[in-house]
């Protein structure tokens, strides 16, 4: 399967601290990838060298196969087919309402008033926020504003969507909703995170950043517990029950439901 987006033989960090050395994702069309590491392990350093915030100092973006290019014209355009959202939104609010906020891309790409405003109803309906369109952004929960800040990329309608650690700071059911509508949306996800068991329920695939490189796989992979142990992550509990009670690992269970159906063909 070809890559839309990858990252080829990365090395990149801040200053003199390298995080990345020779990592490669490749991400294709349509799927869901979870990205999981330890803190600091350079998750969000691969997520920003991918939305061409950060130049690698070594390797490559490539683009639909091709090398990405960091002039400002290149830049803007990949832009509107990448969208990346920090983990904390207040670092990307920053409009009175959240109808400004949530505009502000669209009318920026030149678009008339009714095609940017149609943009903006179509990310405030998929993020079920609608309710919210007049509301002042510092008069939002945490969690609404985090929704806030995805529904501004996603009305950039990006082929690309770069999202890190989303899931952080919300209650459980603001995470089920979250999941829910990223499920929704027509794009390709990759959602950074330190949760495995949400990564190998949601994700088509993830991608393990340990010791500077990348190891990029079906969800199965979290049950390696020599990698899971060097990134300084846990195995899921789906897994590592059925490890323990001795049940065939494939394929994998990714569910409570796969766990007790599991558990049902061995009486």
């Amino acid at each position: 399967m070809s890559a839309l987006l990858a990252a080829v033989d990365l090395t990149a960090g801040f200053h003199d601290h390298v995080v990345l050395r020779d990592a490669t994702l490749r991400i294709a069309a349509g799927r869901r990838i979870a990205l999981l590491g330890a803190n600091g392990s350079g998750k969000t350093t691969l997520l920003r060298c991918l939305s061409g915030a950060l130049r690698p100092s070594a390797g490559r973006v490539e683009v639909g196969g091709r090398p990405l290019s960091h002039d400002r014209a290149s830049l803007r355009a990949h832009r509107r087919l990448v969208q990346l959202v920090l983990q904390d939104p207040d670092a990307q609010l920053f409009s009175a309402d959240v109808t400004q906020d949530v505009s502000f891309g669209p009318l920026n790409l030149g678009l008339d008033d009714s095609a940017a405003w149609a943009r903006v109803e179509e990310a405030l309906d998929l993020l079920s926020i609608t309710h919210l369109a007049e509301r002042p952004t510092h008069h939002l929960s945490y969690g609404e504003r985090k929704r806030v800040a995805i529904a501004g990329a996603v009305a950039m309608r990006p082929e690309v969507l770069l999202l890190d650690e989303p899931t952080a700071g919300l209650d459980p059911m603001g995470v089920g909703e979250l999941l829910d509508t990223l499920r929704r949306l027509d794009t390709t996800v990759v959602l950074a995170t330190h949760d495995v068991d949400l990564a190998l329920a949601w994700a088509d695939e993830v991608a393990v950043v340990c010791g500077g490189a990348v190891t990029q796989g079906d969800p199965a992979l979290l049950g390696d517990a020599d990698l899971i142990g060097r990134a300084r992550l846990r195995m899921p509990w789906q897994l590592e029950l059925v490890a323990r009670l001795g049940l065939p690992a494939a394929p994998a269970a990714r569910t409570m439901d796969d766990v007790v159906s599991r558990l049902g063909t061995q009486r």
